[in-house]
């Protein structure tokens, strides 16, 4: 696989992390609020974060010059 997409998961990671890590009681507070929830409107979320990160990806991959 390629090393850039290794890279990427492992800044993924490290973002995510950086919630408990930091601020254990909002982000449980955070969580806990999203398990209220309907599962249309995570779906919705979901979806557009989805489509947010192909177009970063796409637009960084397609101008990169690689």
């Amino acid at each position: 696989m390629n090393p850039t997409i290794w890279m990427a998961l492992a800044l993924v990671l490290v973002l995510e992390g950086l919630g408990p890590v930091l601020f254990p009681r909002l982000w449980r507070r955070m969580i806990l609020s999203m398990t209220q929830l309907p599962d249309t409107l995570l779906r919705r979320f979901g979806g557009g974060l989805v489509v947010a990160g192909a177009v970063i990806y796409y637009m960084i991959s397609t101008h990169s010059g690689g």
